[in-house]
């Protein structure tokens, strides 16, 4: 599959159904492509497409399906992209440091695919806006999801949530407590954290099913030959 370079190949990308409520283009926007006028378009596309898969139907769906409607601030940059934004203090780590985390279509020093999106839960933010309270959803990802690594913002508790093929199950955090919530080996790392997250909807295993998650009642999206001229 080859990189779309023309404005139909990229719709076709776009296109392309990643879960029951996710297209790729929902994960294309950039600022910094936008306002310096450079592409954010994989060079691997069949490579995005399947790390921004396993991240909808993993994450992303069931995330929905417990709490409503979420919102992606950002999620894939292209390594163009990504450098321009570290070399120019857009707090984006270094290339090497995001692939198979905000790069999808680049694998990790190891060879294991991942993906991440930055999101915004609007039913969970509406309700705990207290110092502190961005941890009641932590833990019930923690808890629920197979995420890899999570790191929390203070504006509207947005979360870089990743999903990785070997996971790290780490949270970080900017706002206050600042630093490592938790790792493996941390105290309170393993077994349930229902009381750290009273309120919260209840996780209900349904939400998480083939069915739930994927397009067509439960079928893979449809690629096709998306980059094709």
């Amino acid at each position: 599959m080859r990189k779309p370079m023309s404005v139909k190949t990229l719709e076709n990308f776009g296109r392309v159904r990643l879960s029951k409520s996710f297209f790729m283009r929902d994960f294309l926007y950039s600022d910094i492509s936008q306002i310096h006028s450079i592409p954010n378009i994989p060079d691997d596309p069949h490579l995005a497409i399947k790390a921004g898969t396993m991240l909808c139907q993993e994450l992303l769906e069931p995330l929905q399906n417990h709490f409503g409607r979420i919102a992606i601030r950002s999620a894939y940059r292209s390594q163009e992209v990504n450098k321009f934004g570290n070399d120019n203090g857009h707090k984006c780590a270094s290339n090497e440091a995001n692939y198979a985390d905000h790069i999808w279509d680049k694998r990790d020093k190891d060879g294991y695919m991942g993906a991440t999106a930055c999101v915004v839960v609007p039913w969970f933010h509406d309700r705990y806006q207290k110092p502190g309270d961005w941890q009641k959803l932590a833990w019930w990802i923690h808890d629920h999801l197979p995420y890899s690594t999570m790191h929390f913002f203070p504006k509207l508790w947005a979360v870089n949530l990743q999903w990785h093929e070997c996971p790290k199950r780490q949270i970080d955090s900017y706002p206050t407590p600042q630093g490592r919530l938790t790792e493996p080996g941390m105290p309170k790392h393993e077994g349930s954290h229902a009381h750290e997250y009273v309120g919260l909807p209840a996780f209900d295993p349904s939400l998480c099913t083939p069915e739930a998650v994927r397009p067509y009642g439960g079928a893979d999206a449809e690629t096709g030959d998306v980059a094709e001229e």
